[in-house]
């Protein structure tokens, strides 16, 4: 009887629940999809013009910018997706992503790529939620943002970093309508940043004047110290109240989770990237208002607060974190003018930093192993490859000689290759052992973001370390791939 009840009352709240989206604008979306459609489907994309051929990508050279799509209305694009061959480390923070609408001379979208597609910090990560997914270990980006426009739409690329982009491949697929409702808005995104924010200030995601509604928010936070950064609330000040309409009660909780975060992801809020609680660690937190959008009919402005705790000292101090957010909305044309974009050298974390491409360090390398088990894998990583060690036994290791740096404390930083034929490694500075070790075992070759702590660094030369401990249960091999080392001076 108890079981048939619960059973009966699952079923209530589901209808009931159905029911209520649908009457809302938010039910299945395969609502509809039986009746014929009024439009013309239509693709922008790098196809080879030659539908023979293969060369279907695009490359874009440093402070080159690629047109993805020239579009005339009226229309609605339904889906963005690309892929990226780049040769800089951090390619989404360094190639910006820009739209304009029906002939606009200023962008209504302006944001590092990776940023708008809910991942920050220059990070290839997936994603999995309903206006944006990442596949491919984070390197296939999906946007399904409706974006209509009345005239035209243009999409293009900018890459802003220092290296070549080998192969931009891209599908941006559209709707040609006969016309669009009156009440049809634009869509927005707006990157901003504070490295750190504004001392005495909230942080400030959206300043927007007009008429629209607020649709979703991306935030990405490097700890400038330990602790737990996310108590600061966020606030919605609408058609130029004085005092916040919608008050929050913390930012993991803005943001969907509770009582700190965890790596998750889902439908209208995730956290892809989550790090620790430590100096250098990085986060990503996403929040999309699709079922509850908020309106403004005159402007709108977001901001969240930079508080939480610092070791030792109370649970609700200001921070001085590093921020950067993605804010997105739809409005009427005209929209306010976006501050300028930081310049890609000021978007970058690790500015100041000595940044090493491991495979640049394979003539300094020492190992117990064969002499030919250290050497450089082209095309693997940034740069011109990555270290590459290949021990055919267990307890094998490898050494090599950093770079010299001045005296100091320094956030030390690894990207990994992870693969099906990896082991498990210790790393140590100087005979130090930087953590507990690395399992680098994947069913797939993917990169991983390390952070191997805080070490205080003397003059004189210094070495690393990799020791195999053994390997996975499902690893067949003991392989190491090593693609940069970071040494960030903390102040």
């Amino acid at each position: 009887m108890r079981r048939s009840l619960f059973l009966f009352l699952c079923v209530l709240i589901c209808t009931w629940s159905a029911s209520a989206a649908t009457a809302q604008g938010y039910g299945n979306p395969l609502d509809g999809l039986a009746k014929l459609k009024d439009f013309e489907a239509a693709r922008s994309s790098s196809s080879d013009a030659d539908l023979q051929g293969n060369a279907d990508a695009r490359p874009i050279e440093p402070g080159a910018t690629l047109t993805i799509a020239d579009l005339q209305g009226p229309g609605q694009i339904v889906h963005i997706w690309c892929t990226i061959s780049a040769r800089d480390k951090w390619y989404p923070r360094t190639l910006v992503l820009r739209t304009y609408w029906d002939g606009e001379k200023d962008p209504s979208v302006e944001s590092p790529l990776g940023d708008f597609f809910a991942v920050g910090h220059g990070l290839d990560v997936p994603v999995n939620s309903l206006p944006v997914r990442v596949t491919s270990e984070g390197r296939a980006r999906h946007c399904y943002w409706p974006m209509p426009f009345r005239k035209s739409a243009r999409i293009t690329v900018t890459n802003e970093g220092k290296g070549r982009v080998d192969a931009f491949y891209y599908y941006v697929d559209w709707q040609k309508h006969k016309s669009l409702p009156k009440n049809t808005a634009y869509f927005h995104a707006q990157y901003r940043q504070e490295f750190p924010p504004v001392s005495g200030h909230n942080y400030l995601i959206l300043d927007a004047i007009g008429q629209g509604h607020y649709v979703g928010t991306v935030q990405s936070v490097r700890l400038n110290e330990p602790g737990w950064y996310g108590e600061g609330d966020d606030f919605f000040f609408v058609d130029g109240a004085t005092d916040p309409q919608l008050k929050g009660t913390g930012t993991e909780d803005y943001f969907g989770d509770a009582w700190g975060f965890r790596k998750l992801d889902g439908p209208y809020y995730g956290v892809p990237v989550m790090q620790g609680y430590d100096t250098g660690d990085l986060v990503t937190a996403y929040r999309w208002h699709i079922p509850d959008p908020i309106p403004f009919k005159r402007s709108l402005r977001v901001e969240i607060e930079h508080k939480g705790s610092r070791n030792n000292v109370g649970g609700y101090v200001e921070r001085a974190d590093d921020f950067a957010t993605v804010a997105f909305w739809y409005q009427i044309e005209p929209h306010k003018k976006f501050a300028p974009l930081p310049p890609a050298a000021k978007r970058l974390l690790f500015e100041g930093a000595t940044v090493v491409e491991m495979e640049k360090l394979v003539a300094s390398a020492s190992t117990d192993a064969a002499a030919h088990s250290v050497q450089v894998q082209a095309g693997v990583g940034s740069g011109e490859g990555q270290l590459f060690f290949t021990p055919g036994q267990p307890d094998k290791s490898v050494t090599v000689l950093l770079p010299p740096v001045a005296p100091g404390a320094y956030e030390v930083r690894l990207t990994a290759t992870t693969s099906f034929d990896y082991g498990i490694y210790q790393t140590a500075i100087d005979a130090r052992p930087t953590g507990p070790p690395l399992d680098l075992f994947s069913e797939t070759i993917s990169h991983r973001d390390l952070s191997l702590g805080r070490f205080e660094m003397g003059s004189g030369q210094h070495k690393m370390t990799f020791t195999n401990k053994g390997r996975n249960a499902a690893s067949k091999g003991y392989y190491l791939g090593l693609d940069t080392l970071i040494l960030r001076p903390i102040k």
